[in-house]
């Protein structure tokens, strides 16, 4: 007579023991990450807020394409609205870091009209019509001369603070803006506007069928990855001091965003936190190369694209079955004996 063989079990969870250990580590990092600028020097602050600043836009195009379907090509849009919005309010009196905070918000303000038009397109439409909102805006901001028209402007209110004082501050914002927009975004991805977004995302028709609001959830999720690419724009403005219209619009940060995403993992949480970090240091390593350079990184995303779709934490999550930040629910097989 044959043993009996184990019976499978499968339970539906969320958490997990790493789960629960990454999210009170990361909660540690970001408490850690606050003494940087009183142990470190002003470079390595530089450097960090530069990581962070790559850390949100990453973050942003995973949301929107990875969780919402919505493949863009114009995010540049608000990361210069952002940095110029930000010029605008300190000429009227607004201090420079409230002004940051408030820049980023109005560019979720002008994401909402923009939306009634853009998220009625898909696919490749809505990608070039987001590519057409930014150089439209682009060419808005280069006819203000009180902007600098297209030769650039500094943002000479932080020219109150010290160097040291001034690094530090704007460090600490972007670790705030980091922190505070990745927690809203996996909190939000949680609820049932989360499940939402990945049906969406999945199959908008079947969707709509079965009563999700389509446009509201991707409204909503729209004007909060233009909060966050606007809070990059003036965080990007006030750790490089100056601005020019045709870099700060300039298409090839939607390449670094979609770089990164791929290369991080599209669709998860931590796949753009890796990706952001990758690129961090390819771009310190390589950038000085040129055009090699943006030759080298195309080649690294086509071969990531054919070769690991998933992308490194992607690949990483389906291997080892471990998930860092759940969002959904999961299967988890159990054996155990008839």
């Amino acid at each position: 007579m044959s043993e009996e063989q184990p019976m499978t079990h499968y339970r539906v969870q969320r958490w997990s023991v790493p789960a629960y250990v990454a999210n009170g580590g990361f909660a540690l990092l970001v408490l850690a990450l606050v003494f940087v600028p009183s142990v470190f020097g002003t470079f390595l602050t530089q450097q960090l807020t530069s990581l962070l600043i790559l850390v949100i836009l990453a973050a942003m195009w995973n949301a929107l394409a990875g969780f919402g379907g919505l493949v863009s090509v114009g995010q540049q849009a608000y990361i210069g609205l952002g940095a110029y919005g930000t010029i605008y309010l300190t000429q009227h009196g607004v201090a420079p870091y409230p002004a940051m905070i408030l820049a980023a918000l109005a560019a979720g303000v002008i994401a909402l009209p923009t939306s009634l038009l853009l998220l009625r397109l898909r696919g490749g439409q809505f990608a070039i019509g987001a590519w057409v909102v930014a150089e439209v805006f682009a060419l808005l901001v280069a006819l203000d001369q009180s902007l600098g028209g297209g030769t650039g402007i500094s943002l000479a209110a932080l020219n109150v603070y010290s160097p040291d004082r001034r690094q530090a501050y704007t460090y600490w914002l972007a670790l705030g803006c980091a922190a505070v927009l990745l927690a809203v975004g996996y909190l939000m991805l949680r609820t049932r506007l989360g499940a939402s977004l990945q049906a969406i995302r999945d199959d908008e028709e079947a969707a709509a069928a079965v009563g999700i609001r389509v446009m509201s959830a991707k409204r909503i999720l729209y004007i909060f990855a233009a909060i966050g690419c606007g809070a990059a724009g003036s965080l990007t403005l006030a750790n490089t001091l100056f601005i020019q219209t045709q870099a700060v619009f300039d298409v090839q940060w939607s390449a670094y965003m979609i770089f990164m995403v791929l290369v991080g993992g599209l669709g998860t949480l931590e796949g753009p936190i890796v990706g952001a970090v990758v690129f961090f240091l390819i771009q310190n390593k390589f950038a000085d190369y040129g055009a090699w350079y943006l030759v080298g990184l195309g080649a690294t995303a086509i071969v990531f694209a054919l070769f690991l779709p998933r992308g490194l934490w992607g690949t990483m999550e389906m291997r080892f079955d471990i998930r860092l930040l759940p969002v959904g629910y999961y299967l988890r097989r159990r054996k155990r004996a008839s």
